[in-house]
Order: structure tokens, then sequence, then C-alpha cells
């Protein structure tokens, strides 16, 4: 049989709960432009973003803009952001799509998924951040939280986060889409965790779908 999925009233009671908890939903990753989300975003990818927060103080103070990234250089990229997880693959990274936005886009941030995944770094769900967050673009970035909340709670079901971006695209209401992205990560990052999730204090738990809810945190 099918997994369940929860059904068009629900998901709209789903996300009512979640926005009337928190009406205007941000990213905890520190960043002062759509550039320096960018990097933020690219430097995030399997690490943590307090880590994050605390390398690109440093990185920032140096460079804020395209053009004084890729004059700042490889090495001293890598050295500001040493204490993250892939700095080095990190640093090129960086260094190289600081480069690609000052020669093909006048210094600009993109603000089309088809241009930023072209940049170095950047995959579909970097670029779907980027979109949300810096432009205000109801894209959905599923990370590992997104992922398994959605399988978890019935508001989606796939194996890939590609298949899971299809299904929620499909069944969230316009209205929320805005703020879907951050809601759900949030969610999975303080309530709906992996190994034992917070069911008795989940404002959701009677909607949601999971089966082998916990009884005490």
């Amino acid at each position: 049989m099918p997994a369940a999925r929860l059904k068009p009233p629900q998901i709209q009671r789903f996300f009512e709960i979640l926005r009337d908890l928190n009406p205007h939903p941000k990213g905890e990753l520190d960043y002062t432009s759509p550039f320096t989300l960018l990097v933020a975003v690219v430097l995030s990818a399997q690490a943590t973003d307090k880590g994050v927060n605390k390398a690109t103080p440093g990185l920032f103070a140096l460079a804020d803009t395209p053009e004084k990234m890729a004059a700042l250089g490889e090495d001293k990229i890598r050295d500001c952001i040493k204490t993250i997880g892939l700095y080095k693959a990190k640093a090129r990274n960086v260094f190289l799509l600081a480069q690609k936005l000052v020669r093909e886009f006048g210094a600009q941030v993109p603000q089309t998924r088809e241009e930023l995944i072209t940049l170095p770094g950047v995959g579909r769900k970097t670029a779907n951040v980027v979109l949300n967050i810096a432009f205000g673009q109801p894209a959905i970035a599923v990370d590992t939280h997104i992922f398994r909340v959605s399988n978890r709670t019935g508001l989606a079901h796939g194996h890939t986060p590609e298949k899971i971006e299809e299904g929620l695209e499909r069944v969230i209401p316009a209205e929320f889409k805005r703020h879907s992205h951050h809601w759900l990560i949030l969610h999975g990052r303080y309530i709906c965790v992996a190994r034992k999730p917070k069911c008795p204090i989940c404002p959701v738990r009677d909607i949601c779908l999971f089966k082998d809810k916990t009884k005490v945190l």
C-alpha cells in the first residue's frame, strides 16, 4: 500500500499552526547581502549553521562583495574558514564563484535557479535557499530535515530530495509557500528530530500521520 498522505484540509491546518507559532521565520545563517548569504550557504554544506557563523565574520570583514572575494584569493579564503569541514574544496568554490559573478553577472547574484546552479559549489538546494531568503521566491530547499519531516508526517513522500520538492510544491497552499521552507527546517531541527522526535510537545502531533509517535521526551 502507498504511504498515507495528509489531505488538503490537514495540510492547511498544519501550516496554519506553524505560521501562528512563528509568523516571520528566518534562517539561522548570518549574512548581510545576497552575496554573503550565497557564500554562507555554500559553506554550510555538511556543516552546522553555528559553525559557519563562527567562521564567516572574519571572512566577510575582508570580503563582502564578489570583487573583494575574488581579490582576496583562494589561500586567504581558506585561512578564514579552516574551522569548517571540507574547507579546502569550499574555499576553491567560493573563490571561483566570486570570479564568475564578476566576470559573467556584473558582480550580482543571479535571481534564477538556472543561473545560480552554474556557479561553482551551487546545487539545486543552495540555489533554492538563496532564491527563497534573498529574493523572496517561494522556493523549497529540501535538506535532511525537510526530507525527514515530509516523509514522516505524510506531507509528501519520496526517496530523493527532488521527489519531495515536487510533492511539496503540489500540496502546499500558495499562502504558505514563501515561508514553508523555514517552518519545515526549524520543525525538523528542533521538534521532529531524527532519532527521537519530540512528539509530546509537537504542535502538529494531532495532524501528523507518523505511526510511531514518542510518548515521552
